[in-house]
């Protein structure tokens, strides 16, 4: 198959940028970094604690806000715990010589949402924060601040993860509901198609068991981010039960592990993300992890039924959520060419096929 002369660059041409000097990292990729349609990002060797979340700006460095910023550095070498509430900027082991018609977006691993872990890639001279600019050369740094729990992290660790996309993929609403048609995206009979994405909603009437969700506790042991199924899930989470209501009223500063109602689906020449704040759907935001790769919840990948796994968080007031309620869509957008792997394809994935879902790090 001919690629497209745009789009998301798929797990190949990913490699093809590391080849070719495009991508620059200060060691070999690890063998798992490259993902159906994104790279892991992983942490270099030192943190720095920083008063503030900055944005460097059109005419600075990051180096040179640190310099002003920081107030010391942690080495990451041998693993170091980073803390609830603080900010800290770790530059990343990739670096990146874009061509002028190439652009990329980060957002955070799926696990380093589901841990409450608030993360966003930053580039020198950057005016947004995940967004790297068409032609952009020099380094990546990524702004950490745990909100639930402490983590350990280490050199190496992978938290975010990057697309690369020449020109305009993103689909239409018209394109859109044409391949719902011809696809189901998500498993609605009616599926609400505006704001250039197709609508989720929230399931609160619960499993077999009543289970809605989960709330994350305070005061925790630390999580190790690069070890699964290391910790018990009561010491971390608060299973949360549906009481015959079918909704559950959100606390301002908690965390919520929910559900989406419908099953998603992404056919293998296209990728989605969520959009983390639907300002038109109440005040909170829905998702920090927004990226699903091709053959997400694709049958033939294993992925029949798949839903997403929604991180939710209040702001300022409580709100109630209703069963059914619209919590946030999913946009979609070409592949350039469809990947060598599907997500769930004798990759490992770890949440294909999920429901109800905490990270990996937890034993159920």
């Amino acid at each position: 198959m001919m690629a497209r002369e745009t789009g998301i660059l798929a797990d190949r041409a990913i490699s093809a940028l590391f080849e070719t000097g495009r991508l620059i990292s200060e060691r070999e990729l690890d063998r798992d970094q490259i993902q159906p349609a994104s790279l892991d990002l992983r942490l270099g060797g030192k943190a720095f604690r920083v008063r503030a979340s900055f944005m460097p700006g059109p005419s600075h460095l990051v180096s040179d806000k640190l310099d002003r910023l920081s107030l010391h550095v942690i080495d990451l070498t041998e693993g170091a715990v980073l803390e609830t509430g603080c900010v800290y900027i770790v530059p990343l082991m990739e670096s990146l010589a874009l061509p002028a018609d190439m652009s990329a977006s980060a957002n955070p691993k799926s696990s380093t949402g589901r841990l409450d872990i608030f993360t966003r890639v930053i580039t020198d001279y950057a005016q947004e924060f995940d967004k790297i600019p068409s032609g952009y050369s020099g380094p990546l740094y990524l702004e950490i601040s745990p909100r639930t729990f402490p983590i350990v992290v280490r050199r190496g660790s992978r938290l975010s993860q990057i697309r690369f996309r020449v020109g305009h993929s993103l689909l239409g609403e018209p394109e859109l509901l044409k391949l719902h048609e011809s696809e189901t995206l998500v498993a609605s009979k009616l599926p609400n198609i505006s704001g250039g994405g197709i609508a989720l909603s929230i399931d609160l009437a619960g499993d077999k068991d009543g289970l809605i969700g989960y709330r994350g506790k305070h005061h925790t042991a630390v999580v190790d981010v690069d070890k699964k199924a290391e910790h018990d899930l009561f010491d971390f989470w608060e299973p949360l039960h549906s009481r015959g209501r079918n909704e559950l009223i959100l606390d301002p500063d908690e965390f919520y592990i929910l559900v989406s109602r419908e099953a998603v689906h992404v056919p293998p020449d296209y990728a989605a993300e969520m959009t983390p704040f639907d300002p038109l759907v109440g005040e909170f935001r829905v998702h920090y992890a927004g990226f699903f790769d091709p053959g997400f919840g694709h049958a033939p990948a294993g992925g029949r039924g798949s839903r997403a796994v929604l991180e939710v968080r209040s702001h300022e007031v409580p709100f109630i959520l209703e069963d059914g309620q619209i919590v946030g869509r999913l946009v979609y957008e070409h592949m350039r060419e469809k990947p060598a792997s599907l997500y769930g394809s004798g990759l490992g994935s770890n949440y294909q096929a999920q429901g109800l879902k905490l990270s990996k790090h937890f034993r159920i």
